[in-house]
């Protein structure tokens, strides 16, 4: 992919096409990724930020296109997603850092 915004939008695209092959999987994900990211007790937005963290540590990219994005859309700071990539580090490790990098630049796309 050429971009965080390519990167996403393929995720989506993926999610309509099977919700056309396999309606029920993408129906249950949708309502269970909805569910979870009402807000509660947390905000949507800390949810979001939490999903890139584990995004991160798990080094999926679709993952951290799609929450990237979401944190922004949400209202997350600069300074928030930074600390966000930080935690991710701590308990991810090395690798963390090179996705940690990845999660920066997607944020530093979807901000513009």
């Amino acid at each position: 992919m050429s971009n965080y915004s390519d990167q996403a939008q393929a995720v989506f695209d993926f999610i309509g096409t099977l919700s056309k092959e396999n309606s029920g999987i993408a129906e249950g994900f949708g309502k269970m990724h909805h569910t979870a990211g009402e807000d509660k007790a947390l905000s949507g937005k800390q949810k979001e930020l939490i999903a890139l963290g584990i995004a991160i540590v798990i080094r999926c990219e679709g993952c951290i296109a799609c929450h990237a994005k979401a944190a922004v859309e949400a209202g997350a700071t600069q300074e928030e997603i930074v600390e966000t990539i930080g935690v991710a580090v701590v308990m991810g490790g090395g690798p963390s850092i090179v996705y940690g990098d990845k999660a920066y630049k997607a944020m530093k796309e979807f901000m513009k």
